[in-house]
């Protein structure tokens, strides 16, 4: 009985080590600390390389200490642009993932490009609306899980101070 015991007990903990590290493989959240507060967004795993270019720029810092800059009201506030004013990027470009179902809703995270549509690069907006007509031309990989209200303060010319990986 003792014998029959100990292995259930090993049998869960395997799973549970085993649940534990899928978990933290597939999901991401990131905190972004900025000068009007904090906000944090889920990535998406069925976006993998915008997710990947993504966490990639986020663990090198590159985002640390970059601005928002462009707000739209009624549509996006905008960052992670190096140069400041929507010129700028990453060394490195990733093709457009369009994922059936997922629009580009109030909240949700989105990759900026230029009229090239696989030249996403660093650039990212979150929806301050529902922007339906931006569905399958812009990557929709994340969306705000809190400090909504937050993102909504936000203004051209205000500060990431700190993006992180928390999950």
């Amino acid at each position: 009985m003792k014998k029959i015991a100990l292995l259930i007990l090993v049998l869960v903990f395997v799973t549970a080590c085993t649940t534990q590290k899928e978990t933290t493989m597939n999901s991401a959240d990131i905190l972004i600390e900025t000068n009007k507060g904090n906000f944090s967004i889920a990535l998406y795993d069925d976006t993998p390389i915008t997710k990947a270019n993504f966490i990639s720029l986020v663990q090198s810092q590159f985002y640390d200490g970059l601005t928002f800059h462009r707000y739209e009201p009624g549509f996006v506030i905008q960052g992670g642009d190096p140069n400041g004013d929507g010129t700028g990027g990453s060394e490195k470009t990733i093709p457009l993932e369009i994922v059936s179902g997922k629009s580009h809703s109030r909240g949700t995270v989105g990759m900026a490009r230029s009229s090239d549509p696989n030249s996403a690069s660093s650039q990212f907006f979150v929806n301050l609306v529902d922007n339906t007509f931006l569905d399958n031309q812009y990557t929709v990989f994340g969306e705000v899980t809190e400090g909504m209200d937050v993102v909504d303060s936000l203004r051209a010319g205000d500060k990431m101070i700190k993006v992180e990986i928390i999950s």
